[in-house]
């Protein structure tokens, strides 16, 4: 994918994260419209893309809907050949901003992995996608100095 189409796809992403995604709507549980579902659509591609773009030798992406109250998340688990990286893309119901969660893993089943980083949704807004991925790999490096 394109670094124009993932940087669309971050501003898509972006905006979708600025709605209330957990909104119930009749008996719909897409929200607003079906924003949910185009969130989880949108965050699944990105992160492929994003997996590729980093040279994981080995990775895995899902989304999880989540029910009526929440956003979903959409997340990723890649591994390069000794370490690896955990990304997760959500509306979280406190610090709303902190919309793209990323941390270390050792291994790919690793779901506790290192020290909790966060990019924002006015980053996800704002950075372009190589100030993107700089600012993954800034957290990822300060992370294994420590």
């Amino acid at each position: 994918m394109s670094v124009q189409s993932q940087e669309k796809n971050m501003r898509k992403l972006a905006g979708l994260l600025g709605r209330d995604l957990s909104d119930i709507w009749g008996e719909r549980e897409d929200g607003p419209n079906g924003d949910k579902k185009v969130f989880l659509n949108t965050g699944k591609t990105f992160l492929r893309a994003l997996a590729r773009d980093l040279g994981f030798m080995e990775y895995k992406v899902s989304a999880n809907p989540g029910g009526i109250a929440v956003s979903g998340d959409c997340s990723l688990i890649g591994m390069w050949a000794d370490s690896g990286l955990y990304v997760q893309l959500s509306q979280p119901c406190y610090q709303k901003e902190n919309v793209l969660l990323c941390r270390t893993v050792c291994h790919i089943k690793d779901y506790s992995g290192g020290r909790n980083q966060y990019i924002t949704r006015r980053e996800l807004e704002s950075l372009s996608y190589k100030q993107f991925l700089d600012r993954l790999a800034d957290g990822i490096c300060h992370e294994r100095a420590a």
